[in-house]
């Protein structure tokens, strides 16, 4: 490629026409750009060789300036091109050493289905609610666990994944986070909700399935996606930004839960521990939720600063790509 200047031009828009003869032919294709002292015009060989001069004529152009900025002589130009050449291989190079996972579309494949799986299941939940909200009103409170559990059941069973794929190395998640998540809703689900008839007909268990489902029919068709490189920046966002409200008020409907189960667990003395008579009759289950309550908050405060840095290095990246 050369670039040159032809100087001394007046100013403002005029047509210029002049005579130049070039050593050897040039590409049809010029491309030029115009300022108030000089127009600078690029053109292309024809065939990538060095020239010993410009034009056909020994002597240049008055007109003419050579853009010695960017002038490559003949020993700049071979290094230039050998330049080009080395970034190349070893751009091949370093791309020929990267580990393809023969697994890896298995792989994709067994998370994109379970991902539909539970957005699926969790979808049923919700819309099955939102409509029993609609046409009982207030009545679709009391009933919720019987309509609703064995799907539950079966969601949160299909969670204990979720803890899985991380060790497994399917997934970049913490194990901890996704750990607390997991065990927390299924102490609710399995102990406080199913092994207590009478906190089955309470008004909390609507809050707490309703607030769950809110929360998963976004987060699992944005991982569904992610698993065939697809994504709608509406669900993104809606998936990064949905819990700040939402997870706390999940783990406070999941407190009152806890706290109204404690006098049914107290006076059913179910899970209770006997003691010896010196020490009393029996170590009741309360306690034990008691501690549990505790440990609730502590993990509301772990996986609210795990998303949050999720959420702020997800919107990062994004700003640096448009950028």
């Amino acid at each position: 490629m050369y670039f040159c200047n032809i100087l001394n031009l007046a100013k403002g828009d005029n047509d210029y026409e002049f005579s130049l003869e070039f050593l050897q032919p040039v590409k049809p294709e010029v491309t030029h750009r115009s300022t108030q002292r000089l127009v600078n015009i690029t053109l292309r060989k024809q065939e990538e060789c060095w020239w010993d001069r410009l034009t056909l004529q020994e002597r240049k152009p008055l007109f003419l300036a050579p853009d010695f900025d960017r002038w490559l002589d003949e020993s700049d130009a071979e290094m230039e091109l050998h330049a080009q050449e080395e970034e190349i291989i070893n751009r091949v190079s370093i791309e020929s050493k990267i580990h393809k996972d023969p697994y890896l579309a298995l792989k994709k494949g067994y998370l994109f289905m379970y991902n539909l799986v539970q957005f699926l299941g969790f979808s049923w939940i919700f819309v099955n609610m939102t409509v029993r909200l609609f046409i009982l009103g207030q009545d679709s409170f009391y009933d919720t666990f019987h309509t609703i559990a064995d799907m539950m059941y079966f969601c949160q069973m299909m969670a204990a994944a979720e803890v899985i794929n991380p060790l497994l190395g399917l997934v970049k998640t913490g194990v901890f986070p996704a750990m607390i998540q997991v065990v927390g809703r299924n102490v609710i689900l399995f102990v406080v909700f199913g092994s207590l008839q009478d906190m089955q007909n309470k008004a909390v268990v609507f809050f707490v399935f309703y607030l769950w489902s809110s929360i998963e029919i976004f987060r699992y068709p944005f991982y569904m996606l992610a698993c065939i490189d697809t994504e709608w920046k509406l669900l993104t966002w809606v998936r990064y930004t949905i819990w700040i409200p939402l997870y706390p008020l999940g783990t406070l409907a999941e407190a009152v839960a806890v706290i109204q189960s404690m006098p049914v667990f107290d006076e059913t003395r179910l899970y209770s521990v006997p003691l010896p008579q010196v020490l009393g009759s029996s170590f009741s289950f309360s306690y034990t939720l008691k501690l549990y309550l505790a440990l609730m908050f502590l993990g509301l405060f772990i996986n609210f600063r795990h998303l949050f840095r999720q959420r702020r290095r997800r919107f990062r990246s994004r700003k640096r790509k448009m950028n």
